[in-house]
């Protein structure tokens, strides 16, 4: 049994990365759901398919490369909230990751989104992770 679901998630994606694998598969849930249509929207991942009729349901992601250099469009992924010290911001400390060029995924009571959307949105919550 896993204790932190979405550290394996980013975890999974992160190997997958720094292998130079064109393609993870993970088990599904709704906020791993919901990650990976972040991820998509901002350009990180190249494309996402949810697999609903086997057993378990799984998320397979297409992974991102530049290509000329081949590196990945994820340089970094870091877990912030976990289980056991849960990170809580307010719309005044909204983090800004690589100063606005990465992302942060915050979990607020109107669903899943980015820093930035939480800003307009004059929304705090939970601080999911750094994506850059």
């Amino acid at each position: 049994m896993l204790t932190d679901p979405i550290a394996d998630y980013l975890t999974r994606i992160r190997n997958a990365s720094m292998a130079k694998h064109r393609m993870v598969e993970i088990p599904s849930s709704k906020i791993k759901k919901e990650i990976t249509k972040i991820l998509f929207d901002k350009g990180y991942i190249l494309n996402y398919k949810f697999e609903e009729e086997v057993f378990p349901k799984t998320i397979k992601i297409a992974l991102k490369y530049h290509p000329q250099t081949k590196e990945p469009a994820i340089s970094n992924l870091t877990r912030i909230s976990t289980p056991g010290l849960r990170k809580y911001v307010g719309v005044k400390d909204l983090p800004r990751v690589m100063n606005g060029l990465g992302i942060a995924i915050i979990s607020t009571s109107r669903g899943l989104m980015t820093d930035k959307e939480a800003r307009v949105l004059k929304t705090g919550g939970e601080v999911i992770c750094y994506i850059s």
